[in-house]
């Protein structure tokens, strides 16, 4: 057992045990001819920090940065975010104009607005960013104690760092930069290493210093520690390193299992000692990752398009202006001796028609400017900042068990939330927590822990049948060898329609009342052990038939492992630490079911086992005799022991592939029925493992450890497979005991949240570090994964990565790639389901240029992909692909650094604020606490953002250009005089005031369904993903309706009021009474339309929409009341010109319900003939017929669900499927025996019956 004092050193030598993996025998330097030469020309002086601060050897600090900004680059980089905005360019390009005499407005009224409207936009940029930097300097503030000389050590900030510097780290801390090791706690100098923040992997890594560095256990010895590293320079490959330590006149090279990188957290060891090598920008997880890059929305690019267009239709406009203004100047306006035209007038120069007509132009493009929202952009920017504030704040979007809640980091992407396709997901601290629970065992062939699932629970619930159990044996020896789940018909119909989902309880209550199903759902009493069944609990195991295997099988669970005994001072039992979390359940389990396993030395392990006979426990010793630990080649583990009577054995774990091909011919008793449960556990989304063992005789073992010593002290390339050699030949003819299954559990809602996306219809790919078998586990238990799927592996033959050869490798490859679309091409069912499952050295070749696209191909008609081993690189590199080849929003989802990449280069980046550091976050665009929130995030906040912003967008385009185009029929009216039909007052009012605020609460407060509705209706989500609300037939139709509005408004403004009288006195309307009649109009108009546009209404919008309306009138009230100076032609306006004239209220009710009118009229047949989506669902809630017509609103929700292959309905659908062919065969078969049978054919035949 571990001694917990830190002064002292591990007993145990694990480097005596270990047989594999990082305990290889140092042979010569890895790379000398490499060092010193480009590439590898890094200097390190350890305990010599100091030197790196002065060249040639100097090095960066450790302080990193997520920032886009700093203080130098702020303003060019925020300034050309801005201006690269089309509109920004060309209000710039109208500011500057607007200093010379051409402009038709005074130089303020259009260098205001777009200094506020960039200003604001480079504001909220500088409160993002500057949010970055207080996460960063959270990370940058952490402390390490470093040693300052004179063998002491103090805390310093992580940022402080510097290469060279010699640090401790203590148990479960992260380490600060990259290290390599000189020492630990244990006296071999091993520690063990969790990289999950790094590649995903679960399991403990081992890492062993060098040996003569060993010697340095305690602060003091590093009084006088110098040293010189010689190694390669910074580089991404977190797999690879070489390098030497120059220490006391001795070259020793070094390797991988010697370097501790950045962000992965040292396990199970008290402490260890380590010198920085990178740091900073020059560690290997920070070079995986890529600069914060600017994300911009699907719909903000396309808006860029949307200003092009009315660009063109106001260069238009603007030439249409400028030729009649030439043609009228030149033909016409000479023979006006009225308006005493000269020569000195450029505008209006009859002699240079063509120059004056270009002036015009210019003028014009000014003048007609307000086509061009320049507010959109601003508005915008607080529409989203106010969406972000209502996100953050969401009570539903809360997780309690952390304290935390789903913050926006990056507000520019909210609307990109609701266009979501493809989901790229990590699968360690993301769909998963780390955490193994023991489940299920199968034991002389009987299953333990439950048979049913919570996919036969809801299969037969959906099918209103009764779950019967029925055992018979296989093999005739026990009668419950193996049990069968056997169905029958209930009176009831078969074809109810409940939503198995939402009947949790119902759930639950199966489960309670079978006291052999495991807990599902729920957290186990006891951590890491989810088992129940009473055969096995409390100590009734002891009264089965055959105990001497089952004996045998808890010792394999207590002995065969690498943890360590801790003691938990609130409880009588211990706790573990192993290299892999599934060991840790195992202890815990074996200590569950009575074999509790104590401690250990070097070479003794120590069980307390309960005696079947006497019913007590009893303290055995076992002498360890030999280790031959898991590797992912063996995939498998056994260790060699013999017990107090000296009896030897082996005993045996590992993938059932492996183990069933290593029984004896007598030890296969339980192979049939073990293998069914096998089949059966990983299709519920468990790992498991095969038990097996075998009585060594003391000849054999001592004429193999001979043949096994000799083959680890050799020295060389031999030496892995002399080893390999000498397992194979002691790891055969093994006897099955049985198997076990945990299961790596998932983070709470992860199942449901999958089938939810599904049914909205997203597709999910899985990107995981972890090894193939935990990914395809995993993708079971998510439900990604189905037992009916075609699942195609792309594998690298081993002819072909022998050989090494590209050429061959992508040959390969690309034969495999084609043959598994044609299965998919061929496929008679198109709806079957098939899946993809590749491991990172196949990407490295399929992700090449020339044969990406078949790859890719193959794998976007896969219902599901499951990426393993890959890097973080990898990662990046497959988002990427996906998402130039697709041209679909990609989302990526990840909690740790290794995620970093990929979260920057999808659209939308999400990290997990969980435990394992917070890299993911701060690179992140949205954070989560748990995955489960991103189906509110995307089916409520996405689709509302997606809708809001696009209603929003296209009403801005609608009121500017209903607006705008009024001043250019005046221009045609007054035959282009040059004239502007407004007030300046007024026209900086329309944006400004009178329209902004109903619009910026459309964009915040819109909904066309509640939350509620969004979650039973998913299919309102792909509105979105096909970009329903912002097409361009939809964009067209926005400004056609805007144009025609305008045509309205001008047209009968001037036609009513030109040839009749205005007031009682017969005085007839100037242009001050026009043009504040024509105003009044317009803000009526795009009032009232914002009115008919908005589906859930507040008082906030009835607020700002009539408050707009009446703030006009106030307007022109005080406006109308100052000197005429101010005023001008607005004096007294309102209260003694338009005000009291009937004519003036009469036409702008008319004209409003005229310009309306369209627009009320498509809705009207839009919604009795061609209803969308959200039209049925908001019909359906008005007239409740939730609640009046509970069948429909069942059948319709049921409609809304897409059609998936893969999330739990789809498992549920596919099992319900199998369930009833079973039953069909089985009528079948029971009306064969039944008409075969004698008596029933005779009856039939008597004549009794003709």
């Amino acid at each position: 057992m571990v001694e917990s004092s830190g002064s002292r050193k591990g007993r145990v030598k694990w480097s005596k045990l270990y047989t594999f993996s990082c305990f290889r025998p140092f042979t010569a330097d890895p790379g000398p001819q490499l060092l010193g030469q480009p590439g590898f020309s890094r200097v390190v002086f350890c305990n010599e920090s100091q030197l790196h601060k002065i060249k040639p050897h100097k090095y960066p600090n450790n302080y990193i940065t997520t920032t886009k900004y700093n203080v130098i680059t702020f303003l060019p980089k925020a300034l050309f975010e801005q201006f690269r905005r089309v509109a920004n360019l060309y209000f710039l390009l109208a500011a500057a104009l607007s200093l010379t005499s051409l402009t038709p407005f005074s130089p303020v009224s259009l260098i205001a607005p777009l200094v506020f409207v960039v200003g604001i936009s480079m504001l909220k940029e500088a409160v993002e960013d500057w949010r970055r930097f207080l996460q960063d300097l959270n990370v940058n503030s952490r402390t390490v104690k470093v040693h300052i000389g004179n063998g002491l050590f103090m805390d310093k900030a992580w940022k402080s760092l510097c290469v060279g510097d010699v640090v401790k780290i203590n148990k479960n801390e992260y380490f600060p930069s990259d290290l390599l090791l000189l020492s630990s706690s244990y006296e071999d100098g091993i520690c063990y290493v969790e990289t999950m923040n790094l590649d995903g992997e679960t399991n403990l890594k081992v890492k062993r210093c060098l040996e003569p560095t060993l010697g340095l256990d305690g602060d003091a010895e590093f009084n006088k520690f110098k040293a010189t590293i010689r190694c390669e320079d910074p580089n991404p490959s977190i797999y690879t390193f070489v390098g030497n330590l120059e220490f006391e006149k001795e070259s020793s090279p070094l390797c991988p299992a010697q370097v501790l990188l950045r962000d992965s957290k040292l396990r199970n060891t008290d402490y260890i000692y380590g010198v920085v090598i990178f740091s900073g920008p020059d560690t290997k997880v920070v070079r995986n990752s890529t600069r914060s890059p600017s994300k911009r929305s699907q719909i903000e690019r396309k808006m860029d398009r949307v200003i092009y267009v009315l660009f063109s239709i106001l260069v238009l406009i603007s030439l249409v202006t400028s030729i009649g203004s030439a043609f009228f100047t030149e033909s016409e306006m000479v023979r006006w001796w009225y308006l005493s035209l000269k020569g000195d007038d450029p505008s209006f120069n009859p002699s240079k028609p063509v120059y004056s007509g270009f002036l015009q132009f210019i003028r014009a493009l000014i003048l007609y400017g307000y086509l061009i929202p320049i507010s959109l952009y601003v508005s915008i920017e607080v529409v989203k900042v106010l969406q972000a504030m209502l996100i953050n704040k969401d009570i539903e979007l809360y997780d309690e068990e952390t304290s935390k809640s789903v913050i926006v980091r990056t507000s520019n992407l909210n609307e990109e939330l609701g266009q979501v396709e493809m989901i790229l997901s990590d699968k360690t601290g993301t769909l998963t927590c780390n955490q193994m629970e023991f489940r299920k065992c199968s034991i002389e062939g009987i299953s333990y822990g439950g048979d049913i699932n919570e996919v036969d629970l809801a299969a037969s619930k959906q099918m209103n049948i009764d779950v019967e159990r029925y055992q018979f044996s296989l093999d005739g020896s026990d009668s419950r060898s193996h049990s069968f789940e056997m169905f029958e018909c209930s009176a009831a119909d078969g074809s109810t329609e409940k939503a198995v989902l939402g009947s949790e309880q119902g759930v639950e209550n199966l489960g309670a009342g079978n006291s052999r199903i495991s807990v599902t759902g729920k957290e186990s009493v006891i951590k890491g052990f989810n088992f129940r069944d009473d055969r096995l609990m409390s100590k009734m195991w002891i009264y089965r038939s055959n105990v001497s295997d089952m004996i045998m099988f808890f010792r394999i669970m207590a002995l065969c492992h690498t943890g360590i005994p801790i003691e938990d001072n609130e409880t009588d039992k211990l706790q573990y630490e192993a290299e892999s979390p599934e060991e840790v359940s195992f202890l815990i389990a074996s200590q569950e079911f009575g074999f509790k396993f104590c401690r250990r030395t070097q070479s003794t392990m120590v069980l307390k086992e309960l005696d079947p006979s006497s019913g007590l426990e009893v303290e055995r010793e076992y002498k360890l005799l030999n280790l031959l630990e898991f590797s992912s080649s063996r995939k498998r583990m056994s260790v060699i022991v013999s017990n107090e009577d000296g009896q030897i054995f082996l005993l045996c774990k590992g993938a059932d592939n492996i183990v069933l091909d290593r029984l004896a011919e007598n030890g296969r008793t339980y192979e049939e029925a073990t293998s069914l449960h096998l089949s059966s556990y990983a299709e519920d989304g468990l790992r498991t493992m095969a038990f097996a063992y075998r009585i060594v005789e003391v000849t054999e073992y001592e004429h193999w450890n001979s043949i096994f010593t000799k083959a680890k002290t050799t020295i060389g390339p031999r030496r892995e497979e002399l080893l390999e050699r000498a397992s194979e030949m002691i790891e055969k003819d093994l006897i099955l005991l049985g198997a076990v299954a945990v299961e790596d559990k998932l983070q709470q809602g992860v199942p449901e949240c999958i089938d939810k996306l599904a049914q909205a219809g997203l597709k999910i790919w899985l990107l995981t570090g972890d090894k193939k078998e935990t990914a395809i586990n995993v993708g079971f238990a998510c439900s990604l994964l189905r037992h009916d799927m075609k699942q195609f592996h792309l594998n690298l033959s081993k002819e072909a990565e022998s050989n090494n050869e590209v050429k061959a490798m992508k040959e390969d490859i690309l034969h495999q790639i084609e043959s598994s679309y044609q299965v998919i091409c061929e496929e008679s069912n198109k709806d079957a389901p098939s899946a993809l499952v590749v491991d990172g050295k196949t990407l490295d070749i399929a992700l090449r240029s020339d044969i990406r696209d078949y790859f890719l191909q193959l794998a976007v008609n896969c219902a599901s992909v499951i990426c393993c081993r890959v890097s973080p690189k990898q990662k990046a590199l497959i988002t990427r692909s996906v998402k130039d080849y697709t041209h679909r929003t990609t989302l990526a989802i990840g909690d740790g650094a290794n995620d970093v990449g990929m979260i920057q280069e999808a659209d939308i980046g999400v990290g997990i604020s969980g435990m394992e550091g917070m890299q993911a976050v701060m690179a992140s665009d949205f954070s989560l606490p748990q995955f489960r929130f991103l189906e509110r995030l995307l089916i409520v906040h996405g689709h509302w953002c997606y809708k809001r912003i696009s209603k929003m967008i296209l009403y801005f385009v609608y009121k500017n250009v209903a607006f705008g185009l009024t001043l250019f029929y005046y221009e045609v009216y007054t035959n282009f005089s040059g004239e502007a039909l407004y007030d300046d007052w007024y026209m900086v009012m329309f944006n400004v005031i009178l329209t902004s605020l109903p619009v910026i609460s459309l964009g915040v407060l819109e909904q066309d369904v509640s939350s509620k509705l969004c979650l039973q209706f998913p299919a309102l989500y792909q509105e979105g993903q096909r970009n329903i609300y912002f097409s361009w037939k939809r964009i067209i139709g926005w400004i056609l309706n805007g144009m025609l509005a305008s045509l309205t408004i001008f047209m009968m403004n001037n036609y009513i009021l030109s040839p009749s009288a205005f007031r009682e006195e017969g005085d007839v309307a100037d242009i001050a009474h026009v043009d504040a009649i024509t105003y009044t109009c317009v803000i009526w108009t795009v009032n009232c339309q914002i009115a008919l546009v908005i589906s859930h209404f507040t008082w906030i919008q009835h607020f700002f929409i009539w408050g707009s309306i009446l703030c006009w009138y106030i307007f022109l009230f005080f406006y109308g009341a100052l000197p005429p100076t101010y005023s001008q032609r607005g004096f007294q306006l309102f209260m003694e010109a338009i005000g009291p004239a009937p004519m003036y209220w009469i036409v702008t009710l008319l004209v409003v319900v005229v310009s309306l009118l369209p627009y009320f009229l498509h809705i009207v047949i839009q919604r009795s003939f061609y209803p969308m989506d959200d039209h049925v669902i908001q019909e359906m809630k008005h007239f409740r017929k939730d609640i009046t017509d509970n069948a429909m609103w069942l059948r319709e929700q049921h409609n809304s669900k897409k059609a998936t292959r893969i999330g739990f309905s789809a498992r549920v659908d596919a099992k319900i499927l199998h369930l009833k062919e079973q039953l069909h065969r089985k009528k079948t078969l029971i009306y064969r025996t039944v008409a075969n049978n004698p008596i029933y054919r005779s009856a039939t035949s008597s004549p009794f019956l003709q």
